[in-house]
């Protein structure tokens, strides 16, 4: 199936995203999920991480990070994070709507932050958090045969994880989980990404 940026921007134009409650201990982070709009082709920019980073090293993320004091909303810390980890000015990117926040069993809670972009500019990465940065076509998640779940426990509960096998990157845990959740904002009734 064929996404359209049209697709996204309805599906974002009237949805408000589901706020957990912040317990003692989570750290409040943002992610931005940066979907790349040029011509007909729609795709997902993702990072890999550094193995300097503390937490989550070498793991496929979305660009982001923790909630600093100085951040005036949950939208300045995503795009704050994005441009120190990517070099992506603020004003490249058209902020259109968020996804239900996700916890991390790690102590994270986490707003994903949906911005669109008209070309995926120059990057210049923070090498020191940010090990690559590279694009994957929205309708490779779309297609459910590229999805696994699996059952892994963690601190005695089972939890199912998502993964997705791209070339050689392996997007999974949290990344993948709000990809799911993203897809499922745009068409909520196709049982494809259930």
């Amino acid at each position: 199936m064929k996404i359209k940026e049209s697709d996204i921007r309805t599906a974002f134009r009237h949805t408000e995203a589901q706020r957990k409650k912040h317990k003692h201990g989570q750290t409040r982070a943002a992610v931005l999920i940066p979907v790349i709009a040029t011509g007909d082709q729609l795709d997902l920019l993702l990072t890999q991480r550094t193995d300097l980073v503390e937490h989550h090293k070498n793991q496929i993320s979305f660009p982001g990070g923790a909630v600093d004091s100085g951040d005036n909303s949950i939208v300045d810390a995503a795009l704050r994070e994005t441009e120190e980890e990517l070099g992506i000015s603020s004003l490249d990117i058209d902020v259109i709507g968020m996804i239900d926040e996700v916890t991390t069993p790690s102590g994270f809670l986490i707003t994903p932050v949906v911005g669109i972009l008209k070309k995926l500019p120059a990057l210049t990465l923070n090498t020191t958090e940010v090990k690559d940065a590279f694009t994957v076509p929205l309708s490779f998640f779309y297609d459910n045969a590229n999805l696994r779940i699996e059952l892994l426990e963690f601190e005695g509960k089972k939890r199912e994880v998502y993964f997705y096998e791209y070339g050689d990157k392996t997007i999974w845990g949290v990344t993948a989980y709000m990809i799911k959740l993203f897809l499922e904002c745009i068409f909520p009734s196709d049982t494809k990404t259930h």
